[in-house]
């Protein structure tokens, strides 16, 4: 292999490689001691420093105190939804997710990470869809943390980490889908909010996953055009809108117009040579297909 060659980093997550050799950290359940039996302890504890300085054993007295204040820094306590990450000198030892009252070394040092749900509305962005077209989009995202390990040690801020990367992603996603297909193929922003939103959960999840961030839910919260292209992109749409409103009008006229032709001739009520036929199928056309309401001219005299 050339000197200049390195292989490949493998992440703790992926390779299964303890937290002290890999890149991620891996959460582990720390050391903890219920803490009602641990309060008696310390009761009896505090009992016996009161005793041995009203004996005038200091010595013994001092020792105990000290542990007696020491082993009361070792109490906290875990609210629901809500973990405890412990260090000691500088190492990681665990996390408390169990809520409840405990004590643990009390030369740790406890930093407290919420477990609940949480919203995060990301800002208006202006970015071009996939056919160059500007338009402002923005997303609710819901999230929580799921691994406190890598949400703290791994990354500077989780939190900013989140809005970072929850922008990156959606202006990713963005480039990724036109805002309309006016030709009905293919996935649009507008047309599939459901698929639109999948992919933004995926792409969220894949860029969270190094903060231990789980990705519950994304959707689009605002999507239109850029003001400078908002009036033409309408007329655009009033233009599309129209062409198949008219579509739909002209295939029921002309269904009408071979209905009624079939029903003269089947019951024999006139009989219309080719030409007759055509002036009558022009003049049914139009009174289907026109906008307003016409006037018909009536014929008192022959037929012809």
């Amino acid at each position: 292999m050339n000197k200049l060659e390195q292989p490949p980093v493998i992440p703790a997550y992926q390779s299964g490689v303890s937290p002290e050799s890999g890149v991620a950290s891996v959460e582990r359940r720390a050391f903890g001691l219920p803490g009602v039996p641990a309060v008696l302890v310390w009761i009896v504890l505090a009992g016996l420093t009161l005793w041995m300085l009203a004996a005038e054993q200091f010595v013994v007295g001092v020792i105990l105190g000290v542990l007696t204040f020491f082993g009361l820094l070792g109490f906290f306590i875990v609210q629901p939804n809500q973990a405890s990450l412990l260090t000691l000198f500088g190492r990681y030892v665990g996390t408390e997710r169990r809520n409840g009252f405990y004590w643990t070394n009390p030369f740790t040092v406890r930093k407290r990470i919420s477990l609940r749900i949480r919203n995060f509305n990301s800002e208006r962005l202006k970015v071009n869809d996939q056919m160059g077209n500007p338009i402002e989009i923005a997303a609710v995202i819901v999230w929580r943390v799921v691994d406190t390990a890598r949400a703290v040690f791994d990354v500077e801020d989780y939190m900013a980490f989140v809005a970072i990367q929850a922008e990156t992603g959606l202006r990713h996603l963005a480039s990724q889908y036109p805002y309309d297909n006016y030709d009905e193929a293919g996935t649009s922003l507008r047309g599939n909010p459901d698929e639109v939103a999948e992919a933004l959960v995926s792409e969220l999840g894949t860029r969270l996953r190094h903060a231990g961030v789980e990705i519950l839910e994304a959707r689009l919260s605002h999507l239109a055009y850029s003001p400078e292209i908002a009036g033409a992109m309408l007329q655009r749409q009033q233009a599309s809108a129209i062409i198949a409103a008219r579509t739909q009008i002209v295939q029921g006229a002309v269904g009408m117009v071979q209905m009624a032709l079939q029903q003269l001739s089947e019951q024999k009520i006139v009989e219309l040579d080719e030409e007759r036929k055509a002036q009558m199928v022009s003049n049914l056309l139009v009174v289907l297909t026109s906008e307003r309401g016409t006037q018909p001219i009536v014929n008192a005299g022959s037929l012809y």
